[in-house]
């Protein structure tokens, strides 16, 4: 459900990109260094938080679009869900983390995605998001290297409560 989901995400996401299909998403606001969205992903509305990284080390390391998102899906009552499209491929069977100040989070990787490892701690990832000033999240890509991306979290209350007054 997640696989599935995160690619409906990524599909609205990349409409977004592009002028032409952009209609596929509503822009619910623009926030500082986040967006927020709603779209129809034919289960019901999908409203998701988005930002892209501010830095990647080493650089070009992510050779692809590389973002975060915070995702409701009221359909599937799913609140607060937190997903990353890293730009490269994690190594297989690696875990990667999301730091927050002093606060850390296991995520498991697939391909080029990632989510928590524990979807109970979603609720805390999301206020730690609203109460921080960046977010970092490390991974090995398939190659071995370590990557770190480093995102601003400027914006991203208003547009998480941007999300939550939609779905």
């Amino acid at each position: 459900m997640i696989r599935s989901a995160s690619l409906a995400i990524a599909m609205l996401v990349a409409a977004t990109a592009v002028p032409a299909q952009a209609q596929s998403a509503r822009v619910l606001g623009d926030f500082r260094d986040w967006s927020s969205y709603a779209a129809d992903d034919g289960t019901g509305t999908v409203c998701f938080a988005m930002s892209r990284p501010k830095s990647t080390e080493p650089a070009g390391a992510a050779g692809g679009d590389a973002y975060v998102y915070v995702s409701n899906r009221p359909a599937e009552d799913v609140t607060a869900e937190f997903n990353v499209v890293a730009g490269y491929t994690f190594q297989t069977g690696s875990m990667a983390s999301v730091t927050i100040g002093g606060q850390s989070f296991p995520l498991f990787t697939q391909g080029d995605a990632a989510w928590l490892d524990d979807s109970g701690q979603a609720a805390n990832l999301a206020a730690a998001i609203r109460a921080g000033s960046t977010l970092v999240v490390t991974g090995t890509s398939a190659n071995g290297t370590q990557v770190t991306q480093s995102y601003s979290l400027s914006g991203a209350t208003a547009a998480q409560q941007a999300v939550g007054a939609e779905c």
